[in-house]
């Protein structure tokens, strides 16, 4: 008894030793970017006007101008496409394995979507260029690099992230559901879109903003194939660039403590509010799936 005592011990101090250094670690990196961040303003003095408004980006000039809003829109534009492209695509995946299909679906299908979840980014983005810009400039138009190219990429992405979440929820639903719905008259389409699809819609949103949160920050995939053009676009041809394409192109080319390196801290800030407010949302629809 006392050996099982001690045991318990252990295991306590342990685990509260590891969660501990989770959260020092947590607030030290949200300590670290904000302090950073927020030094383009508080130090440099950049206007919060300038950087979320301006459109002119050239740190490297004699009056050097830091306007991160084509790099901003562009990431939104980017990720909010992806997820158009991307959402109908895994729900219909997902209502494939679990309600059309299921011992078919899940034995062909939902191995495919797992393989596609362990490609790595850099291998989406040599695809991208190689494919889908040459087919986009040939069949489309423009130089093939764009929005509508980093789109295509991001979607195929995040793909298997939203399909896994909305197979799981579609198969977590009671059989008393289905069969409920079959004794009353229903068909099994009007079952999926009457009964089914409504039931796990917050589940389904969860999954799509669990998605958007992978697409916002991704970086290497989108820069492969987005032209890096540091301008808002008007077409899903144009060239433009996101935060995280701006990040990792610059940072390695600045000093650290100068206003340029400073500036691409903002943007890192930016991209880290965006993810809590990617998690606010996901925390929101979770609740309201208990509920």
């Amino acid at each position: 008894m006392e050996k099982h005592r001690v045991e318990d011990w252990i295991g306590r101090i342990y685990t509260s030793i590891c969660v501990v250094f989770l959260i020092a670690v947590i607030i030290s990196i949200v300590y670290f970017v904000t302090s950073k961040g927020v030094a383009t303003f508080a130090v440099n003095g950049v206007s919060l006007k300038e950087f979320f408004l301006g459109t002119n980006w050239n740190p490297q000039a004699d009056t050097p101008s830091f306007g991160a809003l084509p790099f901003i829109t562009g990431s939104f534009m980017v990720t909010l496409l992806a997820a158009l492209i991307a959402s109908p695509l895994s729900i219909s995946a997902a209502l494939f394995m679990t309600e059309i299909v299921p011992s078919f679906g899940k034995r062909i299908l939902q191995p495919a979507i797992e393989l596609l979840s362990g490609i790595p980014s850099v291998v989406y983005g040599f695809i991208g260029l190689s494919v889908i810009v040459p087919f986009l400039r040939e069949h489309v138009g423009g130089q093939g690099i764009g929005i509508g190219a980093g789109a295509l990429v991001l979607s195929i992405m995040i793909l298997p992230t939203i399909t896994s979440v909305a197979a799981d929820a579609l198969a977590s639903l009671p059989r008393g559901l289905r069969e409920a719905s079959y004794a009353l008259g229903a068909t099994r389409w009007q079952t999926i879109y009457r009964v089914v699809l409504p039931t796990v819609m917050p589940a389904l949103l969860t999954g799509i903003v669990l998605g958007m949160a992978r697409a916002f920050g991704e970086a290497l995939a989108v820069q492969m194939v987005i032209g890096n053009s540091p301008h808002i676009p008007t077409s899903l041809l144009e060239s433009a660039s996101t935060l995280t394409s701006v990040i990792t192109l610059g940072m390695g080319n600045t000093a650290m403590g100068s206003i340029q390196n400073n500036a691409l801290w903002s943007m890192a800030l930016v991209l880290m509010l965006m993810t809590f407010v990617f998690v606010l949302i996901i925390r929101l629809l979770e609740r309201r799936n208990r509920l």
